[in-house]
């Protein structure tokens, strides 16, 4: 027993000096005001390392929030970042959490200048050029000399000048590289899947009851697992290990949980002629084909097939099912680009433009359906193309206040570019029998007042997750439309 307390008070005594030397591995960078303006995530880009923001730098953000470009926009994310991670820090002198936001990879802190400080006397003492970038140098002189508990202090400049400044007084300086967009799995839970180990139905023991049906076998467990929502992903071990079964939580309490077998829409059966190629494209078409779901969320790069699943399980539901009345496309219209101005027409006509997608979309649907079959004459083509049409409707968010939506399939298209308050008018116009889809993508966010932490797509998900069991979440990653899609993802 005593050798045991010995050896366990080395093997304590060796993990405290190797946590030590991680210490002071760490660095502190000290951000000068353009990266924010250049990237406002770039707060969350620095790993494991610690950020120094002077209070120079919130005042020339405060000069550069109001206006319609980039950097304007950069400014004002920025700001809202700092807002959400100091709310609920009692003591912002000890650092803030970088992960605060949601972003698992930011593992440092962030300190602001709290204090007026005394700047020692550089080897310059008067440096040419504009004074706040001479007072950013000179704090970042003091933190290196006073904050030994870091390997090194840094300062990062988009400037050049600044940058060669500082190495002019022995300081190291760096660039920014890191202004890449962010991505949907940056931001959005990937904890909808849960992959159970091998052993999992030894352990279990009996406390499992089974029940078969059309929709496919339930589950019954005796237990509540708590790190799962209704409606995630379930993945099983079963006799092939190759194909593990693949369930949805169902049902949720204090003393039990439910889950149900998914129907496998990649091989079995297929939906408007679309099969899933992925285990999230098949979680995501059970959860549009399910009636119980009144609200779906699915979120992914471009080309993750989000408008196709969606608009082929509108269709099957509404031409061939008859669950629901009519498809309502609605979207908010913001260019990429500058505006192209007045559009004649009415509202439909108006919306036209911005629904490319969706008869992109109708055209590969119309391949795969009927109509697309050998031997269907054009008459039949055009027919069913008019027929599709008159039980779609595009409607503009402007003229949706007021609206009760009865027995309706509405998708909501690039929710990511909505506000929470526009999101909420939209949502709350489903009346009873209507689903409602939100398809987006975070890294595409076009609005000058979002960010991609408050932007209404991402609202919705971490609210409903939480606190509604009829609704539904997919993050899709797996690009679908073409390797060159794929490609410019990756890359650029």
């Amino acid at each position: 027993m005593l050798t045991q307390l010995v050896r366990s008070a080395k093997l304590t005594k060796k993990r405290t000096e190797s946590d030590a030397l991680v210490v002071q591995k760490k660095k502190l960078f000290v951000l000068d005001t353009n990266v924010f303006m250049e990237d406002a995530t770039s707060l969350f880009k620095f790993e494991e390392h610690d950020l120094y923001v002077p209070m120079i730098t919130l005042a020339e953000l405060d000069k550069h929030k109001k206006g319609r470009d980039e950097i304007n926009w950069q400014a004002r994310a920025t700001s809202r970042y700092f807002d959400t991670l100091t709310a609920s820090e009692a003591n912002i002198e000890e650092g803030i959490p970088l992960s605060g936001c949601g972003h698992k990879d930011a593992q440092g802190r962030l300190f602001f200048q709290t204090t007026h400080l005394k700047l020692p006397e550089l080897p310059l003492p008067n440096l040419p050029g504009q004074l706040n970038d001479n007072d950013i140098i000179g704090i970042t002189r003091y933190l290196k000399d006073t904050r030994t508990e870091y390997e090194d202090v840094v300062l990062v400049s988009k400037d050049i000048n600044v940058r060669i400044k500082a190495r002019a007084v022995g300081l190291n300086s760096e660039t920014y590289h890191g202004d890449k967009e962010i991505e949907d799995d940056d931001i959005l839970p990937d904890d909808f899947i849960h992959r159970l180990p091998s052993s999992f139905w030894e352990t279990l023991g009996c406390e499992v009851g089974v029940s078969p049906s059309k929709e496919g076998d339930t589950y019954i467990f005796q237990k509540t697992f708590r790190s799962w929502t209704e409606n995630d992903l379930v993945i099983l071990p079963g006799k092939d290990a190759d194909n593990p079964l693949e369930a949805i939580v169902t049902e949720k309490n204090k003393t039990s949980t439910t889950i149900r077998v998914l129907t496998d829409y990649r091989n079995a059966k297929s939906i408007w002629g679309i099969y899933a190629r992925s285990r999230e494209q098949n979680l995501g078409l059970n959860l549009l084909m399910d009636n119980n779901v009144d609200i779906v969320s699915l979120a992914g790069k471009a080309g993750t097939g989000k408008t196709m699943l969606t608009l082929a399980s509108a269709l099957e539901q509404t031409m061939e099912m008859k669950r629901y009345n009519e498809i309502f496309i609605s979207r908010a219209p913001i260019p990429i680009g500058p505006d192209m101005g007045f559009l004649p027409g009415n509202e439909e006509e108006k919306m036209e433009p911005w629904m490319g997608a969706l008869h992109d979309n109708l055209d590969v649907l119309m391949k795969n359906g009927d109509a697309g079959e050998k031997g269907s004459s054009e008459w039949a083509k055009n027919a069913t193309r008019d027929l599709l049409k008159q039980r779609i409707k595009i409607k503009s968010m402007n003229f949706m206040r007021g609206r009760n939506l009865v027995n309706k399939f509405f998708i909501i298209d690039e929710a990511q570019n909505l506000t929470q308050k526009q999101v909420k008018s939209l949502i709350t116009r489903a009346g009873q029998g209507t689903k409602v889809v939100l398809l987006g993508n975070v890294s595409q966010i076009d609005s000058p007042y979002l960010s991609a932490s408050d932007c209404g797509l991402v609202r919705v998900i971490h609210a409903f997750r939480k606190h509604f069991k009829h609704a539904g979440y997919v993050l899709l990653d797996q690009g679908e439309r073409s390797r060159l899609a794929e490609a410019a993802n990756a890359y650029l």
